[in-house]
């Protein structure tokens, strides 16, 4: 997708952007999508309660950037775990094994992959939210694994690496 569009002048205040539940947990804000950069980042925002996990994945033609915002992360990172706190910052490049826990309520990460050729798999794997409405959606994690089928741009290679709580 890079060069495949001219990137588009956007400007988003907080709390701005499409608003989605993320079927493995989780709501997704849009800041910048693949279309309006290029192909060159994708760029939204996720906030996430206490206890969402993530499968054990890589994304093969992508660096996945992750600046947490509020809260605390637990990062399995090629093998090794770190706790990431707000203002941390962790970098998951292209091919290598990760998942995260969330350690405290309300966390909230600003997340970014480069190239931007993760959106059809992020689309796939949620659905829109009406503005205003308070989630309390339900994780699906069938219809993540599907949507990684499906549209490719993420590996799962087994479950959440962490103890079951």
């Amino acid at each position: 997708m890079i060069g495949s569009a001219t990137p588009t002048a956007t400007v988003r205040a907080q709390g701005e952007g499409q608003r989605r539940w993320f079927f493995g947990g989780g709501v997704h804000t849009w800041k910048a999508t693949e279309e309006e950069t290029g192909g060159a980042f994708l760029l939204f925002e996720v906030e996430m309660a206490l206890g969402k996990q993530t499968p054990l994945h890589i994304h093969p033609e992508s660096d996945e950037t992750m600046y947490v915002v509020a809260g605390e992360i637990l990062m399995h990172l090629d093998g090794a775990e770190h706790r990431i706190g707000a203002g941390g910052t962790v970098v998951a490049p292209r091919g290598v094994p990760h998942a995260f826990l969330v350690l405290t309520d309300a966390t909230r990460l600003l997340c970014l992959h480069t190239p931007g050729c993760c959106q059809a798999f992020y689309f796939g794997a949620s659905e829109p939210l009406e503005d205003g409405t308070t989630v309390s959606g339900v994780v699906d994690m069938a219809r993540v694994q599907a949507s990684a089928r499906e549209n490719g741009e993420i590996e799962i290679l087994g479950p959440p690496p962490f103890p079951a709580p």
